[in-house]
């Protein structure tokens, strides 16, 4: 974004603004030429030749397994679609071998019992409409997700528990 004087700053975090916030001349923004601040809230997407732009995911939740980039939300898409779904977030949890592997949190839909069952049924949804480094490894259960009154869900809420006790997340 082009930020044309308004000042934006993450609330508390003066380290994150920083490092969101590119000046013309440095970085992707390389030729800019006028001086103007440009600010990235870490959206991927695409452009495409009609000038239409797509966002699929955010950087942040970005998962890195065996040196593959893996987007949760087109996992997440995917895991939506069962019926026995109401709703769903796809993270990275640590792995020694591969870096990260795909976990799934699931909250069943109304009157769906939650368990291993419903952990396989929901994984053979997925056989032919996902590649199978896409399947996450694990899907746990959660009664409710965790969520702001806006509706916005808090992923960090659900992935701190797995980091924990690592030096570093990924």
């Amino acid at each position: 974004m082009k930020m044309m004087g308004i000042e934006f700053e993450y609330k508390g975090d003066k380290l994150k603004t920083e490092a969101a916030r590119l000046r013309s001349g440095v970085g992707p923004r390389q030729g800019v030429g006028d001086n103007a601040d440009y600010f990235t809230v870490g959206d991927i997407g695409y452009l495409t030749e009609d000038g239409f732009l797509f966002l699929s995911d955010r950087k942040a939740d970005m998962i890195i397994s065996g040196g593959a980039n893996i987007y949760p939300a087109e996992i997440e898409n995917e895991i939506l679609v069962h019926p026995k779904v109401a709703d769903v977030a796809v993270f990275g949890i640590p792995d020694d071998e591969w870096g990260e592997q795909i976990k799934a949190v699931v909250e069943p839909a109304t009157g769906v019992s939650p368990g291993p069952d419903l952990a396989a049924e929901i994984l053979a949804s997925l056989e032919g409409r996902l590649a199978h480094m896409k399947h996450p490894k694990t899907i746990d259960f959660i009664e409710r997700m965790p969520r702001e009154p806006n509706g916005k869900l808090l992923k960090r809420k659900l992935r701190e528990p797995y980091w924990k006790d690592r030096a570093r997340a990924i």
